[in-house]
């Protein structure tokens, strides 16, 4: 159990519903996942926010060119944004669309508040501003493109813009901020986000510009017909409306500030600067931890449509299965750090580690305690000094090796040292020889079959936040009822299971060998 009992908040991003989510969305919501499961596991009141920001040009734009409501895209794309994260197991506790009348109010407010502080003025913008990055861009930043085109730091066309606008007084926050990166040195996550940013603010902020008058669809600045707030606000706002914000009796005053804003790297800029000057202007509390994951690459190459090589979370889910796709996300990328995926390599990682070595693990385990003792468990089993080595091993990955890594999002790290668990296990298996062992000391048989069932219920729980439905289907079996990191410390519960009268059924496998699918091979 964890020490900490504090509320724990955790977001995505707010994902931009112009397209199909991709893979790059469905990694973001399984590491946020996974690290939502993980604290209430260990015992902490979690709330995972989720959504869709579907303001901005593009989307007006896209509807437009199609011929239909903005509101009606944004319905159909946030819909498919709902249909991945039910498909990839994603356990959030609030889903919000910016166009929520819940969410345009929290935005007001904001901007009241901002107001209020004296940091926001009308003037007039001109500018260089990207539709697709829905941001504007100093001439310093911009790099050339073909012809007389003028592209962004992320390679997208920008366009000069002049309009009314209202700006926000960054430029006030440069020196509040640079001592915020330095008092609060994990604020931004990893340490490369971090320097990336020092650098940028310490070259000088400009006043920003945050609303827009050359389109209506986006929440309306107060008292100032015509104009709709810039995206970026609009957005951000969605970590305090997906609590309540600016209710009082809400979820807002329990659980701001956030924990951990889980985020892409390409948009660290508008988190770790714009949001926390927002937040200091409007008097509130600046979240704790931003951190900015890599992008995933497809066989080490950017997912591009010119490529044809963009693929769809849904498909790769379809193909693998959900727990094997999670697994492998967090077992094979460094979490913060680019990533490289393909079918055979979720292919190879999942029949190695799940289906070889946990699935082959639990399932001759279990079957052995089917077949040679009728599925019952009995605690009056003498155990030899191997089998208390083996579970103390892992009570300590369970309670110590895997939590410490996994509360500094070290994923990767977390799980070598429970696949770790799993081998010395097999190895366990292999060196007492329980189905020897039934001829010549029937008794010695018992006492490594009790020591197995223990050693699974722990490597189920451990792993469970990363593969939940994979771990519960095997905990069913084994008629496990409480599953938290809490119940590892619970020294009667294997007595208590025996006594109940509990007897195990003929098990049914967890972890089925995967296939690579037809047409692919080894890159």
């Amino acid at each position: 159990m964890s020490e900490n009992n504090e509320p724990f908040y955790i977001t995505t991003a707010i994902s931009y519903p112009n397209g199909r989510p991709h893979i790059g969305h469905a990694y973001e919501a399984i590491a946020t996942d996974v690290m939502a499961r993980f604290q209430r596991a260990r015992g902490r009141d979690v709330r995972l926010v989720t959504g869709t920001d579907e303001h901005g040009l593009k989307m007006f734009q896209t509807a437009r060119d199609q011929g239909r409501a903005t509101i009606d895209l944004a319905d159909e794309m946030s819909g498919y944004f709902r249909e991945m994260y039910a498909t990839l197991n994603i356990s959030y506790d609030n889903f919000m669309r910016t166009s929520d009348a819940a969410h345009h109010a929290a935005s007001q407010a904001i901007w009241k508040a901002m107001e209020a502080n004296g940091d926001l003025y009308l003037d007039r913008y001109e500018g260089w501003y990207s539709v697709r990055d829905e941001a504007f861009y100093d001439e310093s930043e911009l790099t050339d493109g073909e012809g007389d085109a003028r592209l962004s730091p992320q390679g997208t066309p920008v366009e000069w813009t002049v309009e009314e606008s209202w700006f926000f007084r960054l430029s006030k926050y440069q020196d509040k901020l640079l001592a915020l990166y330095n008092d609060q040195p994990d604020f931004i996550r990893p340490d490369s986000r971090r320097n990336e940013v020092l650098r940028f603010v310490e070259g000088g902020l400009k006043d920003l510009s945050v609303s827009r008058t050359s389109f209506d669809w986006g929440v309306p600045v107060p008292g100032s017909p015509g104009h709709v707030m810039y995206v970026w606000v609009d957005a951000l706002t969605t970590y305090l409306s997906g609590l309540g914000y600016p209710d009082p009796d809400s979820d807002f005053g329990k659980f701001w500030p956030a924990n951990i804003h889980m985020i892409g790297k390409d948009i660290v800029r508008f988190h770790t600067v714009y949001w926390p000057a927002f937040l200091m202007s409007a008097n509130l509390p600046l979240p704790k931890q931003v951190f900015g994951h890599g992008f995933l690459l497809n066989r080490g190459e950017k997912m591009s449509k010119s490529l044809g090589n963009v693929v769809d979370p849904m498909a790769l889910a379809d193909q693998f299965g959900v727990d094997g796709l999670r697994y492998y996300l967090l077992r094979e990328v460094s979490f913060g750090q680019d990533g490289t995926y393909s079918a055979e390599a979720i292919v190879r990682t999942v029949n190695a580690d799940l289906a070889n070595s946990f699935g082959n693990l639990a399932q001759r385990s279990l079957s052995m305690i089917f077949k040679n003792l009728d599925g019952k468990l009995s605690a009056d089993y003498v155990p030899a000094q191997d089998d208390i080595d083996l579970l103390s091993d892992l009570d300590d990955m369970a309670a110590v090796r895997l939590p410490r890594e996994f509360e500094q999002l070290a994923f990767s790290i977390g799980i070598e040292n429970w696949i770790r668990a799993v081998f010395a296990c097999n190895q366990y298996v292999d060196t007492q020889a329980p189905w020897a062992l039934r001829k010549t000391d029937p008794e010695r048989m018992r006492a490594v079959l009790m020591t197995l069932f223990r050693a699974v219920r722990t490597l189920a729980i451990a792993i469970r936040p990363v593969v939940p439905a994979a771990a519960d289907k095997l905990l069913d079996q084994m008629g496990i009822e409480a599953r938290d990191f809490g119940a590892l410390g619970d020294t009667e519960w294997f007595a208590k299971l025996a006594a109940s009268g509990f007897t195990l059924g003929q098990p049914a496998p967890i972890f089925p060998r995967l296939e690579l699918p037809e047409g692919e091979g080894e890159a």
